[in-house]
């Protein structure tokens, strides 16, 4: 009954476009000279899209939390086509409502580079077996998200979550609960990659508009290293708590033999594949001329990083160590979920990323701009919104509050060594707040959707978009995130 429901609101919404389409030439030329309008570079003018047209993307973002809980059998069957279809409805009603093809033709680009770097990463990964014999302890646990702390830097946070969590499943196979897995998304596939421009996303769009390549190790280390310290601090404190459950695992083992510790690898050839992806990250056309790309309004996309990636996936499949395969329990189904999910997300944040960005770069939202409202403006907005553009947005936004423009490298240089008043605090805010806030929701990041998916695979029963967000990221995630505010950017 539900699904009906859900699919009669789409029906509506189609109706509701529809209906626009109808309004009379004249009452359509008066609307039209009370809007503002941008101009692209092709010199077509568009519109700026309606604030009714967010409504796809809410609907969407509510779907995502209610589908699994309240209609499971109709969203599981259904979430693939209803994504495709509200994308449609604003690619539909950007094209020929508001005459822009500027952002559906980005917002694909970004898809494309997105899913191909996931598809990467999750399949190379998914051939290596990481086979840790040793006790499930606290301390140990607590060292593996450690290390993918790290190593979340030098692979990204995608290619440290898929090569971890599946161990770190199978070392608590028999105690596993949701919080493992919560705070494995918000250490490894998040926070602990903010210290170079491979660990996220928005950071290596950054350091493409010029940020040089140390600068997140240099002015992100300390408080990568508080958040993940307390992160860390906190996951033992649950999980001593939770330390009845390892009497219980031990008398449910008594059979088997006792843990080696030691650990080992199988399919150790994808590291190769995984390197060749991460590898392929900097084939950008726009930095490097010799790297062709198609041109687009004066910025080249790139396709050759893509296909390389696409091909690495398929390279590392083919040859990937079935054992290593079958014991990881491979499944193309955690990449399926993403896919067509992110296909909506991408499309539908569309006009609701625009007006974000158009009031922060208006008089009254500069000024406004500061390092404590760029932290908690970009930071909650990366939560709900894919953090790449919106981190993209709210540095174009401080640039221009200061008279610089992010699309002009050696401004963005100045900007990164703070020639501007304040802009070294501006930019750590966005940096870390596009990071951080990732972990938020499911949604804040491509990896917390994969390792969700994958923990459900296997059994584990994990708390619904809400109740994440409730039981989690409100009192655990963002008394942190308060404290990095605290000690550095509060009173700015």
């Amino acid at each position: 009954m539900i699904g009906r429901i859900l699919v009669a609101i789409l029906l509506m919404t189609v109706i509701v476009v529809a209906h626009a389409s109808d309004t009379p030439m004249q009452e359509q030329q008066e609307t039209h000279q009370t809007l503002d309008h941008d101009v692209s570079d092709d010199g077509h003018a568009s519109e700026k899209p309606a604030l009714w047209s967010v409504f796809p993307f809410v609907l969407l973002l509510v779907m995502i939390a209610t589908g699994p809980l309240f209609y499971p059998h109709f969203w599981h069957k259904s979430y693939p086509i209803i994504s495709i279809i509200l994308a449609f409805l604003v690619c539909t009603y950007y094209l020929f409502f508001l005459h822009n093809e500027h952002s559906p033709v980005h917002s694909a680009a970004e898809y494309i580079q997105f899913i191909a770097l996931l598809t990467g990463l999750f399949v190379a990964s998914g051939g290596i077996l990481i086979i840790v014999d040793k006790e499930a302890r606290p301390l140990t646990n607590l060292l593996i998200l450690a290390i993918g702390a790290v190593i979340a830097n030098i692979i990204g946070t995608t290619g440290a979550s898929m090569l971890l969590i599946r161990p770190f499943i199978r070392l608590n196979k028999n105690r596993i609960k949701p919080y493992h897995i919560v705070f494995f998304i918000f250490i490894v596939s998040n926070v602990g990659g903010s210290l170079t421009p491979i660990g996220d996303p928005p950071l290596f769009l950054g350091f493409l508009k010029g940020i040089p390549f140390e600068w997140t190790v240099v002015h992100n280390l300390v408080p990568w290293a508080i958040a993940c310290i307390l992160l860390l601090v906190f996951f033992y404190l649950f999980d001593i708590r939770n330390k009845s459950n390892y009497a219980l695992m031990r008398g449910d083992e008594e059979d088997e033999e006792p843990p080696t510790g030691t650990i080992s690898l199988k399919g150790r050839r994808n590291f190769l594949w995984l390197g060749v992806v991460v590898a392929a990250v900097f084939l950008d056309p726009n930095v490097f001329e010799w790297v062709p790309g198609i041109e687009y309004e004066g910025q080249k996309f790139s396709y050759l990083r893509e296909i390389i990636m696409l091909l690495a996936a398929f390279g590392s499949y083919q040859f990937s160590d079935l054992q290593a395969m079958q014991g990881n329990e491979f499944s193309f189904e955690p990449i399926r979920e993403v896919a067509f999910l992110f296909i909506g997300i991408f499309f539908t944040m569309m006009p609701a990323l625009e007006l974000v960005s158009e009031f922060a770069q208006s008089p009254k939202g500069e000024a406004l701009i500061g390092p404590s409202t760029l932290y908690w403006g970009t930071g909650v907005l990366s939560g709900f919104l894919d953090n790449a553009p919106t981190y993209v947005n709210f540095l174009t936004a401080s640039m221009a509050s200061v008279g610089a423009d992010v699309n002009k490298m050696q401004e963005v240089i100045a900007f990164a060594n703070n020639e501007y008043k304040d802009s070294l605090l501006d930019l750590m805010a966005i940096s870390l707040g596009a990071v951080f806030f990732g972990a938020f929701t499911y949604i804040g990041n491509g990896p917390n959707f994969m390792v969700k998916s994958i923990a459900e695979q296997v059994g584990i029963k994990m708390p619904s978009f809400f109740s994440y967000i409730i039981k989690y990221s409100i009192p655990i995630l963002l008394p942190v995130l308060i404290i990095i505010w605290l000690i550095f950017f509060m009173g700015h």
